[in-house]
């Protein structure tokens, strides 16, 4: 079984609702660089590094020189990378939640408890 390291990428990150949350990871960054979202800065480099290494042509075990463990140094990569990366999204999320329902954006007429 022969997989690209792009085909590998889209299969994991598809897996995980990485796609859907592309947006929320801009806007987050975002209000991290301007200051307002209030986060570790090692929380939100180290992803996007691990992220930037995936696209990177450049890799430490080249795919070319040995195929499946330069393969696998990009599967170890992902498996970190993206799902602290979307823990990090849905950290954002939730603050920006509060923060709409804090300024008045948001008004709860009724709410339903489901366990």
């Amino acid at each position: 079984m022969k997989s690209s390291k792009l085909s590998l990428a889209q299969r994991a990150i598809s897996h995980k609702g990485f796609i859907r949350k592309i947006p929320d990871i801009f806007r987050m960054i975002k209000m991290w660089r301007k200051g307002s979202y209030p986060v570790k800065s090692i929380d939100i480099i180290l992803p996007l590094l691990g992220v930037v290494y995936i696209i990177s042509p450049i890799d430490l075990i080249p795919e070319v020189a040995v195929p499946v463990i330069g393969v696998l140094d990009d599967i170890a990569v992902l498996s970190l990378v993206i799902p602290k990366l979307i823990k990090e999204v849905n950290k954002f999320l939730l603050w920006e939640a509060e923060q709409k329902i804090h300024a008045g954006n948001i008004k709860i007429i009724d709410v339903d408890i489901i366990k």
